[in-house]
């Protein structure tokens, strides 16, 4: 897949899609989200943020932990001749941080809207697609950022539920 999508870039004229696909997956909805429900929204809303922000810490510290320990080089390091379409934002690439992050906001928002939540699953879907076709991302390393990002929504959903005072 991935060596597919690099030879025919060009011809879909995908770069440019797979770009701004791949920075809708920043993060800055993921932020907006929680502080918008924590600002205007009830109490529900609160709790709801609150949820969002522990889930995306645990995310965000379980993918900083196994990127920075199991060091994965990324694909132009690894394949010759090979050229990304982007500069990636750090040095490793397994897990995909953008992926996993996609899922677990996509996962968060289904729970409480599922017909938003299955939009937002298509495109989790479309933000690890990107990476690959960027050339920044191996396709297993957009399935390990889906299966943490959906690990963390699950363990998200139950966990606070536990706690005293949610």
């Amino acid at each position: 897949m991935l060596l597919w999508s690099s030879s025919h870039r060009d011809r879909f004229r995908s770069g440019y899609s797979a770009r701004c696909l791949s920075r809708s997956g920043d993060g800055y909805l993921q932020v907006a989200l929680p502080c918008c429900a924590w600002l205007y929204g009830g109490d529900d809303a609160r709790v709801l943020a609150a949820l969002f922000v522990w889930a995306f810490a645990v995310e965000r510290t379980l993918y900083f932990v196994l990127k920075n320990s199991l060091k994965r080089r990324r694909p132009p390091q690894c394949v010759p001749d090979y050229k990304s379409l982007v500069l990636p934002s750090d040095k490793f690439s397994f897990p995909s941080g953008h992926t996993s992050a996609a899922f677990l906001f996509a996962a968060l928002i289904y729970a409480v809207a599922p017909t938003v939540g299955m939009c937002l699953f298509a495109w989790a879907c479309g933000v690890g697609l990107s990476r690959v076709v960027l050339g920044v991302h191996f396709p297993s390393d957009i399935v390990a950022g889906a299966a943490l990002g959906l690990a963390v929504a699950t363990a998200g959903s139950v966990l606070p539920l536990t706690i005293p005072g949610w």
